[in-house]
């Protein structure tokens, strides 16, 4: 195998067909491409099956197995994807391909490479993650309206520190912002309530696929 084609192998822990649970494509039927490996430890991380292990796969197979489904929407995420190098030439290949792609992101690494057709979903670690210390908040300027942050809050402190964050950043002025009750720590009713009585400029989500899977992997 050539040095080159070495360079453009991933890591990868499974691609599968689902519909999308979070974000702006909430809803919509969509090929998942999980890349395997992730500097962070977060606090309420539901995918460490994807920490280790994984197969290697070539970017023209795993466009050949994307392309199998028949589905637009195309999502590229982790464990932490951008860890791989050959990351950025996959989103930018998927792009070739005519596939909507996002790309979600813990925003621990930089993300002013990634090809400008994909969206860019940038989980926001919040003190209860336990990884707020790796937020790159020089990143926030490179945002457009094309891209989104999410917030996970696992309690009242957890939100008050986001929308602190959301607002010292002007964040609601650059792109979507969508806060998310942590599941299985923060109730989302409760959730819900605090962003309507502080008038929140943020969007409240749920993960549509625990609603319908529960958390089964590859769902």
């Amino acid at each position: 195998m050539s040095a080159a084609a070495k360079e453009s192998r991933l890591r990868i822990t499974e691609i599968f067909h689902s519909l999308q649970g979070e974000a702006a494509t909430v809803g919509f039927p969509t090929v998942f491409v999980r890349l395997t490996g992730c500097p962070l430890r977060c606090g309420y991380c539901d995918t460490a099956y994807a920490f280790t292990g994984g197969d290697w796969w070539s970017q023209a197979d795993v466009l050949r197995k994307v392309g199998e489904f028949g589905t637009r929407h195309v999502c590229v995420t982790g464990g932490e994807p951008l860890a791989q190098r050959a990351c950025l030439p996959l989103l930018a290949a998927l792009c070739d391909a005519g596939h909507a792609v996002s790309l979600e992101t813990s925003g621990a690494l930089p993300i002013a490479g990634v090809d400008p057709r994909v969206q860019r979903v940038v989980d926001v670690k919040t003190p209860g993650s336990g990884e707020s210390a790796r937020n790159r908040y020089e990143d926030f300027s490179l945002l457009t309206t094309h891209d989104l942050v999410k917030f996970v809050v696992t309690g009242r402190a957890d939100y008050e520190w986001s929308l602190a964050c959301v607002r010292e950043h002007g964040l609601a002025a650059r792109c979507p912002v969508f806060f998310s009750p942590s599941h299985g720590q923060q109730p989302a009713r409760e959730l819900a309530e605090w962003i309507l009585e502080d008038r929140a400029p943020v969007r409240f989500q749920i993960q549509l696929h625990k609603v319908l899977w529960g958390d089964v992997p590859g769902r």
